[in-house]
């Protein structure tokens, strides 16, 4: 599996419910593979170039699969924090992102789960859910922000371009 960067339309489309488990599954370990290959704590299926419903992550506690995840509930507050993503490689910003965040979700199986996650858990999960509606870090971002990163957005554009057409 090759992560997809910036530029990449697949990015910012919507995804789609996963209905078929048994395909989550059959790719789970390459899935998990190229994440870990990466360094990343996350890694979102439109990031694969798949446009369905599901991420992994490791907050620390182990790999997990998320699979047609909601947010059903989020604090008020918000703090920042310091966010990258593999898609937009090099690139590190500060995010505003709520304290905590209670979501239900469904694992590899399609069981489900219900759970509170608060600091880095609940920043890993509101990052890759974005991913599942096409939204990457850099659209939170002020922007006073954007424009100081614009130069190194526009290189990881150029690059994709180049890629392309090899």
């Amino acid at each position: 599996m090759k992560v997809r960067v910036l530029g990449d339309p697949v990015l910012r489309k919507k995804a789609v419910p996963v209905t078929d488990f048994a395909s989550v599954r059959a790719i789970l370990e390459e899935f998990k593979m190229t994440m870990y290959s990466e360094d990343g704590v996350g890694l979102a299926a439109p990031q694969v170039g798949i446009s369905q419903r599901f991420f992994g992550m490791d907050d620390g506690s182990g790999f997990k699969m998320i699979v047609n995840p909601e947010i059903i509930e989020h604090s008020d507050e918000k703090e920042f924090g310091e966010e990258g993503c593999l898609s937009v490689p090099g690139v590190f910003a500060d995010v505003a992102r709520y304290k905590w965040v209670r979501v239900r979700y469904q694992d590899e199986h399609g069981s489900y789960h219900e759970e509170l996650l608060e600091g880095y858990p609940a920043r890993i999960f509101q990052h890759e859910y974005d991913h599942l509606d096409g939204v990457l870090f850099i659209d939170h971002l002020d922007s006073k922000t954007r424009v100081a990163l614009s130069q190194q957005l526009k290189k990881i554009m150029e690059e994709r371009q180049k890629e392309m057409k090899k």
